[in-house]
């Protein structure tokens, strides 16, 4: 039996919200779930809201179901057959649901939940589906129930006058609806950790605008591409929000940088130049915080002294730091998963300017002093002029 509704259930965070809360987040889901369908050229006949429910009526469920658990908010997709809240149609249904999914020599249980009044109970249902799916394919299928580790679950889901029929839910990502929290930016730079913050961040909420810092000469063009192409794979996860990617020329600043600064402040001022960029950009895209990559020690620039040290040249946002407890193996974990690992692994020239000493337990102090011989507010800004917008 083809399935025609798809049931999406909402992120548990949101049904814990207030009254006012959870329907602006119910709200924003839906307009989000139409985006990322639009899309892929699925076009759903309706998109139903009820109380702690989505139900989407379409004649190419799995494909919508697919593409559903990329929007965030959602806790779990199923497929699933539409009928009457009436015993017997549910029973005809949940048979040929059973037909299909369990196989012979399987064992499977039945399910239930029902929101408002019926002629009967969730247990009745479950019990006589349960003997009738047994009676209905006992010559065929050698099936067995088991109620609590079931190869197969037929589950019903009633809902005053409508019922739901299902066999299969596909796990989603949870956090909440991408555009209920404000929006930051990012420094994004094609690595591995990178793109994994941008997308936790996502998770909850906020909209990120990704900013490379482009190093040439000192990186090289696949570098760059990497960058674009993880944003390109980060808008999969964000139809409608993340539109754009900043391309920001930093090689000159870096040359300023060795030609004036100790060689072991390179990736420190370098960093806390970025900020600076991330800042005014900031200021043109209303964002309202900084997302980074960092995880404490990941890089010599990433220890608790040199993260300080660098915090401080970020005046009027804070610093986001999603990965920062985080090990490698946890990033790469979930960057996998996004889809962005393989692209992150590409060779690519890594950043030359980088010392072979670099400082690991930089003071602040000494750090400040260095940078008081460059002239960063131009720097700043002859970089933002130089910068490009690329329309992903």
């Amino acid at each position: 039996m083809e399935t025609d509704t798809i049931i999406v259930r909402l992120s548990g965070e949101i049904g814990v919200k207030s009254e006012w809360t959870r329907r602006t987040y119910e709200k924003k889901l839906k307009e989000n779930m139409k985006h990322a369908l639009s899309s892929l050229d699925l076009k759903p006949n309706a998109i139903v809201r009820a109380r702690g429910r989505i139900y989407v009526r379409t004649q190419s469920a799995m494909e919508t179901a697919k593409a559903l658990t990329k929007v965030f908010g959602i806790s779990s997709v199923s497929p699933a057959k539409q009928t009457t809240s009436e015993l017997n149609d549910i029973t005809q249904t949940a048979l040929a649901i059973a037909e299909t999914a369990i196989q012979e020599n399987a064992t499977f249980a039945v399910r239930c939940h029902r929101v408002g009044t019926h002629p009967y109970s969730s247990q009745e249902v479950c019990r006589k589906l349960g003997e009738q799916i047994l009676e209905h394919l006992k010559r065929t299928r050698n099936l067995k129930v088991n109620l609590t580790k079931p190869e197969v679950t037929v589950s019903v889901e009633v809902r005053d006058k409508e019922a739901y029929v299902y066999a299969q839910s596909l796990p989603a990502q949870g956090g909440f609806p991408l555009g209920t929290q404000a929006r930051t930016v990012s420094l994004l730079s094609g690595g591995i950790d990178s793109p994994v913050a941008c997308w936790l961040t996502m998770k909850r909420g906020s909209p990120t605008i990704p900013i490379y810092i482009d190093n040439a000469p000192y990186t090289d063009e696949r570098t760059k591409q990497k960058a674009i192409d993880t944003a390109r794979k980060l808008q999969e996860w964000s139809t409608g929000h993340l539109r754009k990617i900043y391309i920001v020329p930093n090689g000159e600043n870096i040359k300023a940088i060795q030609e004036k600064a100790p060689a072991r402040f390179t990736c420190l001022l370098c960093k806390r130049l970025m900020y600076r960029i991330a800042e005014r950009i900031a200021d043109t895209e209303n964002a309202l915080g900084i997302v980074t990559g960092e995880a404490i020690g990941e890089q010599a620039s990433q220890t608790m002294h040199n993260l300080y040290a660098i915090d401080e040249a970020a005046t009027r946002y804070p610093i986001h730091r999603p990965l920062l407890g985080f090990d490698k193996l946890e990033t790469e974990a979930i960057a996998r998963k996004i889809g962005t690992f393989e692209i992150s692994i590409m060779k690519a020239k890594g950043c030359t300017a980088a010392p072979s000493m670099p400082a690991t337990q930089a003071r602040l102090n000494a750090v400040k002093e260095a940078e008081a011989k460059l002239d960063m507010i131009a720097m700043v800004e002859a970089a933002l002029q130089n910068a490009q917008i690329i329309e992903l």
